[in-house]
């Protein structure tokens, strides 16, 4: 069975997450999959940006990396980054190929997507030298935590999917931090108690765990800001590039400036058009991000989100920049009833209509999951 045909008949997301079914998976193909030199980036915001600052460093130092990240936008080739590129059809039908015939069919078949599509990177990844593996949700009960690690790398943690990783940031950060491998760089933390946390667990595991304040220099902040500044790079951004330097570091490298001269990952505060920005964010870190990237500024914001999300805390971060909101159609079980989110605008104040087209005369802002920003582009394609 081809890898698309596979993947539909599997759901995105479940109520219930067996967290026994994976690690079966794995110890049925570990022995074929990439043991050495994993760095593994979990937290609520950045992921994908630092971990592509940090696999196009490795790969532009001369080492074959692979990049797995989630979701993706249009396409599935999107999550699995392979020396320098997004990885081919062919490559994909390969991997899954051999997958296939290394995991019994009831394993496979009872394979989350998720759970599955992990395995079926890592099977792209063999021979790399490096690899970058992304997390899901979580952290501690994971897909992706089964692996061996070199380095943890944590970007900023907040509340996010609270069904699932609890309602606090203590037990938020608790599950993302107990993944920690015996080395661990965290990044800059919006709430203190996240560092406190950590302490704990690396000094409970005899893990060495550092700051990004304690590993940052001259040198690498200024490096960060002039490619801040010549990349387009919002604050946000510039911290995850800065982060990625510092990791690159601890693995032993000279973070150089033409080693880490690029854009962020797409998605991630991207001018897809003169008047258009679009960002995946789609909690309420993300949501101070684009407020503080925006202070002062107006834009009409093209919106939707999943039932499950804060979006009333979200809205209410990003009122002052908005100066209306149009509702986009996503169709998408998750999605928000519109009643609901029509409401939430009210209770606000803030005006609304549904979304039909752009035009020349405003600045927009597209804003939500990649749902969102996966329907306004196709949409939009000519």
């Amino acid at each position: 069975m081809k890898l698309s045909d596979f993947l539909s008949a599997k759901p995105l997301f479940y109520d219930v997450i067996d967290y026994d079914r994976f690690p079966r998976a794995y110890d049925q193909v570990r022995e074929h999959l990439p043991t050495q030199n994993i760095i593994h980036v979990v937290g609520t915001n950045g992921k994908g940006s630092t971990g592509r600052f940090l696999a196009t460093a490795l790969h532009r130092a001369g080492r074959s990396v692979g990049h797995y990240t989630s979701p993706h936008i249009l396409r599935f080739n999107e999550r699995v980054w392979t020396r320098g590129e997004e990885i081919t059809d062919e490559a994909l039908e390969s991997a899954h190929e051999k997958l296939s015939g290394l995991l019994p069919p009831t394993i496979a078949e009872a394979l989350s997507y998720f759970e599955y599509t992990t395995l079926l990177a890592m099977v792209a990844f063999e021979g790399c030298d490096y690899v970058v593996l992304e997390a899901g949700l979580g952290g501690e009960h994971d897909a992706t935590n089964v692996f061996d690690k070199r380095l943890s790398l944590f970007t900023p943690i907040d509340l996010d999917h609270a069904a699932f990783l609890g309602t606090t940031v203590e037990t938020v950060a608790t599950t993302k931090l107990r993944s920690m491998g015996a080395l661990a760089l965290l990044g800059r933390q919006k709430h203190p108690e996240v560092e406190t946390i950590a302490r704990t667990i690396a000094a409970a595991r005899h893990a060495a765990l550092y700051t990004l304040a304690e590993r940052v220099t001259p040198k690498l902040e200024a490096i960060a800001w002039h490619l801040a500044t010549k990349n387009g790079l919002s604050d946000y951004l510039r911290d995850n590039l800065l982060l990625s330097m510092v990791a690159f570091e601890l693995l032993g490298f000279d973070a150089r400036k033409e080693l880490f001269d690029q854009s962020a990952l797409f998605g991630r505060l991207s001018r897809i058009a003169p008047n258009v920005t679009l960002d995946v964010g789609h909690n309420p870190l993300a949501a101070r991000e684009i407020a503080r990237a925006y202070a002062g500024k107006k834009v009409v914001l093209i919106y939707n989100t999943y039932r499950d999300k804060e979006y009333r805390e979200i809205l209410s971060i990003l009122k002052p920049i908005v100066e209306r909101a149009l509702i986009i159609d996503v169709d998408e079980p998750r999605i928000a009833e519109r009643s609901d989110l029509e409401a939430a605008l009210d209770e606000l104040g803030m005006s609304h209509a549904p979304f039909e087209t752009i035009d020349d005369e405003n600045d927009y802002l597209v804003f939500g999951s990649f749902s969102v920003a996966e329907t306004f582009l196709k949409r939009m394609k000519p």
